[in-house]
């Protein structure tokens, strides 16, 4: 005959127990700061590279096929020789490249929220731009890779910047930091588009023209009065001017400082939609 222990019987926790462990008088943990939020987010930005190393094809492969064909289609056509109209071409096929790329935060952002990843970080106890600053942190070092790999073929080719290194770097980060106040754009279409495709289409339709119809190719003066016209109020133009006469080493300052203000401009009114936007989700 075999015979049954009776199962241990467990008391329930006092009402006095349960709340000496969840009331205390420890003190909470700090709420993290702007910049503690913003740099976490960014570094998760960082971090989705480890796992999809694709990403890095259009600050890598596409800069390096950019460059290559259009100094040796245009260069000899246009300058005469390919190593004269590199001078010309690099600086501007930089600011294409990096300023193209920058449409990729939109898509990033529509991607979150799609998968309901934004509904989590609005309930955080955080700085409320922060996953917003997080993306365009996490860019940037899109952008610094895109010109690194620009400036590297450019030297192979024959390029030779009158400004040095000084003028090389100053011209990278005037385009950084328009760059960092252009996506605040694309933030915004992130948010509005229902889908990333339509994040893609609506920002090619709009990059294509700006960049294309700008000074990165030809100087505005070869065109048709009405289209040059056109071209000098670009801010593409304004940009690559810029970049292109800190390489050169001589510093074009009334395009600096428009590229400045202008970048202040977007940061401001598009950076304002964006989080209001942000906060009506």
């Amino acid at each position: 005959m075999t015979t049954t222990e009776a199962p241990e019987v467990v008391a329930a926790p006092r009402t006095e127990d349960l709340a000496a462990l969840l009331i205390t008088d420890a003190e909470r943990p700090p709420r993290p700061s702007a910049w503690a939020a913003s740099s976490a987010f960014g570094w998760r930005a960082v971090r989705k590279i480890k796992h999809v190393p694709e990403q890095l094809f259009d600050v890598t492969a596409f800069p390096i096929i950019m460059t290559l064909m259009f100094t040796y289609l245009f260069g000899g056509a246009l300058a005469g020789s390919v190593t004269e109209y590199l001078q010309f071409l690099l600086p501007g096929i930089l600011v294409m490249s990096v300023v193209m790329i920058t449409m990729y935060t939109g898509v990033a952002v529509n991607t979150d929220i799609a998968k309901g990843v934004f509904d989590r970080f609005r309930t955080l106890p955080i700085w409320r731009p922060a996953p917003m600053v997080g993306y365009l942190l996490g860019d940037l070092l899109r952008y610094v890779i895109a010109s690194v790999v620009i400036i590297a073929v450019g030297l192979i080719l024959g390029f030779r910047p009158g400004g040095g290194v000084l003028g090389v770097a100053a011209g990278v980060g005037l385009l950084i930091v328009f760059s960092f106040a252009f996506s605040w754009v694309w933030t915004m279409f992130g948010l509005i588009m229902r889908t990333e495709k339509a994040v893609m289409g609506i920002s090619m339709l709009v990059l294509f023209p700006l960049t294309f119809l700008s000074n990165v190719f030809v100087s505005p003066t070869t065109m048709p009065g009405w289209l040059e016209a056109a071209v000098e109020v670009n801010p593409v133009t304004k940009l690559v001017a810029a970049v292109r006469s800190m390489m050169a080493g001589d510093w074009d300052m009334g395009a600096i400082t428009w590229v400045l203000i202008a970048s202040a401009v977007l940061t401001v009114v598009f950076g304002w939609l964006t989080m209001r936007k942000y906060n009506r989700l």
